[in-house]
């Protein structure tokens, strides 16, 4: 089996991949990845999402729930380098991005890189780091490189930051700001098992560890190809007015203080790129941008304190309410195959 998958990765590594190709990858990962978070398809497939949309992850949930669980097991099913970082209030930015150390041999500084610099990064708890911390991601996470001292220093393809957080009513955390919640491509939440998978966990978890059995079944050229086929599923001029259309709508939304900014648009379509490519389809489609527009859009807006601060419901919920209300009043278009 072990030599099958070589020789598959192998194979990828040197030639351009295909559909069935894709496919198969791709249902590598959701595989191993599945193999630990049981009963959670739609969380292990939004998490691949935002690897093959070169987006970013962030998790939030009540503590418990397996938010690391399933970074982790993303992390391990790929072959590439890992870094986790758990962000406690007395975590500073130069331990994120690296700090330049004087060398007295050299006689000069030299730049000593962070734990950012890896392929899938995990940011625990990532609410529990001051805003001051927090906010030495947002070079990383949008340009994919760190500035220290005046001099840029890359990082790896590809590259993925996974966060978690709890809610903010969580005691000891701290508020994302705007600019860092704008970063993440997708936000979701991983909920309560139902009471099978939490059986079969009860059974499967007692003396095992999943994760220690989980091996890498992709490789960082294999993701990177699959990121290469992704990026070409075509988009109909049609499709993306409608996504600029959505975004329009919030952003003149009475029960909306902050609507989506154009990098959420941008995010949404390429997330629907991936999304109609792991369907098996090499055009996207309305459904695609109906299907993530809640995971793309709620994490970035504000509702107004009328609309988001009953007591009956949340502002997420409040949110989330909105979007789907959007969603039913902008024309939705026939999709346009290429």
């Amino acid at each position: 089996m072990a030599d099958t998958a070589t020789t598959e990765a192998t194979a990828a590594d040197s030639d351009e991949i295909d559909a069935d190709a894709f496919a198969r990858m791709t249902g590598r990962i959701t595989d191993a990845v599945g193999s630990v978070i049981d009963g959670k398809p739609d969380a292990v497939r939004s998490a691949l999402v935002c690897l093959l949309a070169e987006g970013h992850l962030l998790i939030e949930d009540v503590p418990g729930v397996g938010k690391t669980m399933l970074a982790r097991a993303l992390a391990a099913s790929v072959d590439a380098t890992v870094r986790r970082i758990q962000f406690t209030p007395d975590l500073l930015p130069g331990d994120v991005t690296g700090v330049s150390v004087f060398n007295p041999l050299e006689r000069e500084f030299e730049f000593k890189p962070g734990a950012i610099f890896a392929n899938i990064v995990i940011a625990d708890e990532i609410n529990r780091s001051s805003p001051k911390t927090q906010s030495a991601l947002l070079e990383a996470m949008e340009e994919h490189q760190v500035t220290v001292d005046g001099h840029s220093h890359p990082l790896p393809d590809p590259f993925l930051v996974v966060a978690t957080q709890n809610p903010l009513e969580m005691e000891g955390t701290y508020a994302l700001p705007e600019a860092q919640r704008d970063r993440f491509m997708m936000r979701i939440s991983m909920g309560y098992p139902d009471a099978r998978s939490e059986a079969l966990m009860l059974r499967q978890r007692d003396t095992v560890n999943p994760l220690e059995a989980l091996r890498a079944v992709a490789s960082a050229a294999e993701v990177s190809r699959l990121v290469a086929w992704a990026r070409a599923v075509h988009v109909a001029p049609t499709i993306e007015d409608y996504a600029v259309a959505l975004a329009h709508a919030t952003r003149a939304h009475s029960d909306l203080r902050l609507g989506a900014s154009p990098r959420a648009t941008l995010q949404l379509v390429r997330a629907a790129k991936v999304w109609a490519a792991l369907d098996g389809r090499e055009f996207v489609i309305p459904d695609d941008i109906t299907a993530l527009l809640v995971q793309v859009f709620a994490h970035r807006l504000i509702p107004t304190r009328a609309a988001g601060g009953s007591r009956v419901r949340s502002g997420a919920d409040a949110v989330t309410l909105i979007l789907e209300r959007i969603a039913q009043s902008v024309r939705v278009p026939i999709a346009a195959r290429p």
